[in-house]
């Protein structure tokens, strides 16, 4: 159920137009034509879109890992007013589905844009802090359970020789998150990778150009712009490239991430 259709994507991405129309289902070219991969690469924009969406997801899985996880430990291990409030609040955002937002998000950011144009509608700065903000609250829900985990007897040893709060975070309680950090980073990536509607209500093509829009705009753009002229090896060679890059790097943290999702329960 999972392997058919990755492999019927990627097999179909070979084939000619008429072999996609005619046989459909069918998993063998009759020969493997690479151009359609230059095509969708090239002609689709696909690069410039690989390039968008790069620089956009190192900058928010950074900031959101980062901020998420500094907010998760101060919650999950230092008692002060207000603790649970702050918690909460983040958890809130778990209820609010994006769509109810989209108008003062977009009003929001049209009026930041107009006193600060680096936040502004369709910029790279704008899109990584609203991916940041979208993916706070899952990141501190799970990394503040994951916080709770860890021994109180290693902190407790780095505090009494003398490691300031800042120094046990980053040099001990960070490391040994480091599992969980893993987890929820595949997490975020996969979910920031796919996302749609909020670089469709934030990033527009600036004069029919896609100049900042991100990978998952162009599959779209890619299927929805062919008018009379189909080219349907073309968006399997688009959807085949913009596939690969989060099954690879799932597959080489397979572990690590079953690891941090079973770490809280075997504690």
């Amino acid at each position: 159920m999972v392997i058919y259709p990755l492999l019927w994507v990627v097999m179909s991405s070979f084939k000619s137009d008429s072999e996609v129309i005619r046989q459909p289902l069918s998993l063998i070219p009759e020969k493997l034509n690479w151009d359609n991969f230059s095509r969708a690469w090239v002609d689709g924009h696909l690069g410039s879109f690989f390039g968008n969406t790069l620089l956009v997801l190192v900058g928010s899985i950074t900031l959101t890992m980062l901020l998420g996880s500094m907010a998760a430990y101060v919650l999950s291990r230092y008692e002060f007013p207000g603790n649970r409030a702050i918690y909460y609040m983040f958890l809130s955002g778990l209820t609010l589905p994006i769509y109810l937002a989209a108008v003062p998000l977009f009003k929001g950011v049209y009026n930041m844009g107009v006193v600060f144009p680096l936040l502004g509608p369709n910029s790279h700065l704008m899109l990584i802090l609203v991916y940041v903000a979208w993916s706070l609250s899952f990141t501190v829900f799970f990394m503040h359970s994951f916080f709770r985990t860890l021994p109180n007897a290693v902190a407790e040893a780095a505090m009494v020789d003398g490691a300031s709060h800042s120094r046990l975070f980053f040099s001990v309680m960070l490391p040994m998150a480091r599992p969980g950090l893993i987890s929820i980073g595949i997490f975020n990536v996969l979910g920031q990778w796919n996302q749609w509607y909020l670089p469709t209500l934030l990033m527009q093509s600036v004069a029919g150009e896609p100049k900042n829009q991100v990978i998952a705009q162009g599959l779209i753009e890619l299927s929805v712009n062919q008018g009379y002229k189909s080219d349907w090896s073309g968006l399997f060679a688009g959807v085949t490239m913009a596939m690969l890059p989060v099954l690879v790097v799932y597959l080489v943290f397979q572990r690590q991430v079953q690891s941090g999702l079973t770490a809280g329960v075997s504690k």
